[in-house]
């Protein structure tokens, strides 16, 4: 009992550092760990020549179950080396991505980008060739860079101690993207990488890494398309009118025939991660008519409970009534003040 109070505690204070808002309590799932990086078996999906998907070997059963996933990678083996996007949470986690890497090629990893500064994305960056050239959100590198030991327990309190979590080492970006800008990078045979940072869709940190290919184009979506129905958003980073603006501006960048590879969940298309598009404009209609109404947050959520979109999804009452609807609600009525 005393070391979950340690860890409440822990957790609340990473927390607030991670955000611009003070919470006076951070509320957890009620299954921990989320899902365990001691369990996950990684596999390989070959998209097209060269270009290759990663993600956990339960995806394709669990997502439409509504059972949390392990984070998704990827990699395109260009003319000079590898891009790789994600290192993943732990050491274990990484050398089962790398030996993915080195089943198909043993050119050099040149590029490794991560889409978010949440540790499952990117504290696998230690254990990277030194070689190896690391991208970020220019967000994500500053926050890194002040709050590395504060995710890290914040990670711990999600995803358990004993992890491989407790052993990564903060190694810096060479190369940073600001906010609405992108950067492309030509690996050769017409496959052009674009990088784009559009600004908060989750998390202020977030990168979206879509390749054009002469074989089709791939979109590693990151979380803020978390999974495909029956998930909904993981907006706890304090945001919502932005990220509602940025996941459209997403969506309808991208074609139907176009695969999309979320942050956790199964490979899918557009109209896969339709759903989150659905919950947040859903979500934005609701709040804004309780606060024209004039009700309170609480009275609100009692209220806009949306159970059309309570599909199975497990963390779906801890998200909507702990973070997506108080930060909707937030935005919205300083925005309609």
């Amino acid at each position: 009992m005393k070391l979950q109070k340690i860890t409440s505690i822990l957790l609340i204070f990473a927390f607030c550092l991670l955000t611009n808002n003070i919470y006076a309590q951070f509320a957890m799932p009620k299954h921990l760990p989320i899902w365990d990086a001691n369990k996950v078996t990684l596999k390989l999906h070959k998209i097209s020549e060269n270009v290759y998907t990663v993600s956990p070997s339960t995806t394709e059963t669990e997502t439409t179950k509504g059972i949390p996933q392990a984070t998704s990678a990827g990699f395109i083996v260009g003319d000079k080396g590898v891009l790789l996007i994600e290192t993943m949470l732990s050491k274990g986690l990484y050398d089962q991505l790398y030996k993915l890497i080195r089943s198909v090629t043993n050119k050099p990893i040149v590029y490794a980008i991560n889409t978010s500064d949440h540790g499952d994305h990117c504290f696998g960056n230690y254990l990277l060739p030194k070689e190896t050239i690391i991208i970020q959100n220019e967000f994500c590198k500053e926050n890194l860079s002040k709050n590395y030991d504060n995710i890290k327990q914040f990670m711990i309190g999600l995803f358990g101690s004993g992890r491989g979590i407790e052993e990564s080492v903060y190694r810096p970006a060479d190369v940073t993207i600001a906010i609405n800008q992108t950067m492309k990078i030509d690996i050769g045979k017409g496959n052009i990488v674009e990088i784009i940072n559009v600004g908060t869709a989750q998390s202020p940190a977030d990168l979206f890494v879509y390749l054009k290919s002469p074989t089709g184009n791939v979109l590693w979506a990151g979380n803020p398309f978390i999974a495909e129905s029956p998930a909904i958003p993981w907006l706890f980073d304090g945001y919502f009118l932005e990220p509602v603006k940025n996941l459209n501006k997403i969506y309808n960048m991208i074609s139907d025939k176009d695969i999309v590879v979320p942050g956790h969940g199964r490979i899918t298309n557009k109209a896969g991660i339709k759903y989150t598009i659905d919950y947040v404009t859903a979500l934005q209609k609701n709040v804004e008519e309780a606060v024209k109404k004039g009700l309170s947050l609480e009275q609100t959520k009692a209220t806009v409970t949306m159970k059309e979109f309570d599909k199975g999804y497990e963390l779906f009452n801890w998200l909507h009534f702990n973070f997506n609807i108080p930060n909707a609600y937030k935005d919205i009525k300083q925005n309609i003040n």
